[in-house]
């Protein structure tokens, strides 16, 4: 078992670039397909308060649900964003990435690299050919 877990849709290229600059690091993470596995209420709820950000900050805006529930309107509660996402997983902004570091939404991707305990073993180009770590395994700035 690792101690590193992201939420993951292999469908994201931030999330697949994230994923690969956790295992860049010489980790395999235990990976959690959210979109078939919810986190559950309790867990999506430490997410959140782990991240240190607001619940709306969660919310995916770029997705079918989000309009058809009106979900922009400030009426809905925490509580209620909460449940909206547990019911349409889509709804949650991917990847969240744990480590004992911290827990962070990683958008963009490189956001995993300020919380990853072992540093980068080599260079690490983003699919759209961005480069984020050099040969020697720092962080290109």
């Amino acid at each position: 078992m690792s101690n590193i877990t992201i939420y993951h849709n292999p469908a994201c290229g931030t999330s697949r670039n994230t994923l690969e600059m956790i295992r860049n690091s010489g980790t395999e993470p235990d990976i959690i397909y959210y979109l078939d596995t919810p986190p559950s209420h309790d867990e999506l709820v430490k997410l959140i308060a782990d991240m240190g950000i607001p619940v709306r900050a969660l919310l995916r805006k770029n997705v079918e649900p989000y309009e058809q529930l009106n979900l922009a309107d400030a009426r809905f509660t925490d509580e209620k964003l909460i449940g909206f996402m547990l019911q349409h997983p889509i709804l949650i902004n991917r990847p969240i990435v744990v480590t004992p570091l911290g827990t962070r939404l990683c958008r963009p991707s490189e956001v995993v690299l300020d919380i990853l305990p072992q540093t980068q073993q080599g260079a690490f180009t983003k699919e759209d050919g961005e480069k984020v770590v050099d040969a020697s395994g720092k962080r290109v700035r």
